[in-house]
């Protein structure tokens, strides 16, 4: 059964982005998925997002869902019928919502685990920690909206690191059948991207030196986006060929 389409409000989007070492991130990635370079380096992160009157599109805002949400993520390249194709491979999500775990994977692509969110928002200042119900997943970050120039190793400008996220609108996650990646794409009405400033950030998922050795992944910078109308739409699944990465992502990120 193919989800229908599915609309609502981004209430708030931050993504939290790391450069990694390439060779150790395609270590990560099971086939067909390769890491998508930017000078020579890999990019991966962590979503926190909030949604809002997220229902079927065609009915009222009313219907709509509210939850918060999180995900790992790692821009990737494959090939596709010939040609290079670019988005982001999501190893592990965790939500707010336990309607979302129940039809994730199911009724909608993407399976999700349960996580208590922690969320502190005033004046610009955000302050959230994500504890997942399997002790899996742990993420915590302070940061503050900010006028001043963009920082990052990534990325020259405010503009490159907007247009390489916007350019990432497809994501693929394990299914629940063996061996397949279940495809969501992103649609958003406007792309409203303004820098953040983070004095703290921990993420069980890059702090794990056994995953990341010292040396091979340092947090770059982080965006925020606020009050975006958008659209989800399931893409057609992608078939692997090896397992190799893949059930150590999913058990231990």
């Amino acid at each position: 059964m193919r989800m229908p389409a599915v609309c609502g409000v981004i209430d708030r989007r931050i993504l939290l982005n790391y450069r990694v070492d390439a060779e150790t991130l395609a270590r990560c990635l099971p086939a067909p998925f390769r890491p998508q370079l930017i000078d020579g380096y890999g990019v991966a992160g962590v979503c926190l997002i909030r949604l809002r009157n997220v229902r079927p599109v065609g009915a009222p805002a009313w219907i709509g869902l509210r939850s918060e949400n999180a995900a790992h993520r790692i821009a990737v390249e494959w090939t596709e019928n010939g040609g290079v194709r670019n988005g982001v491979y999501v190893p592990r999500r965790v939500t707010s919502s336990r309607a979302t775990v129940l039809a994730g994977g199911r009724l909608f692509p993407g399976v999700h685990q349960h996580a208590r969110f922690g969320v502190d928002e005033k004046n610009d200042r955000y302050q959230i920690r994500i504890d997942s119900d399997d002790h899996q997943t742990t993420i915590e970050v302070d940061a503050c909206a900010t006028d001043a120039s963009f920082q990052s190793g990534l990325f020259s400008t405010l503009d490159d690191a907007s247009r390489f996220f916007l350019s990432g609108s497809c994501g693929y996650s394990p299914a629940l059948r063996q061996n397949e990646f279940e495809g969501l794409e992103l649609d958003c009405d406007r792309w409203p991207v303004q820098p953040l400033r983070v004095s703290a950030v921990r993420s069980s998922f890059f702090d794990d030196p056994e995953r990341f050795p010292p040396g091979t992944v340092e947090f770059d910078c982080a965006l925020l986006m606020r009050d975006v109308p958008h659209r989800w739409r399931q893409l057609d699944n992608i078939h692997s060929r090896q397992t190799s990465g893949l059930n150590e992502l999913q058990s231990a990120c």
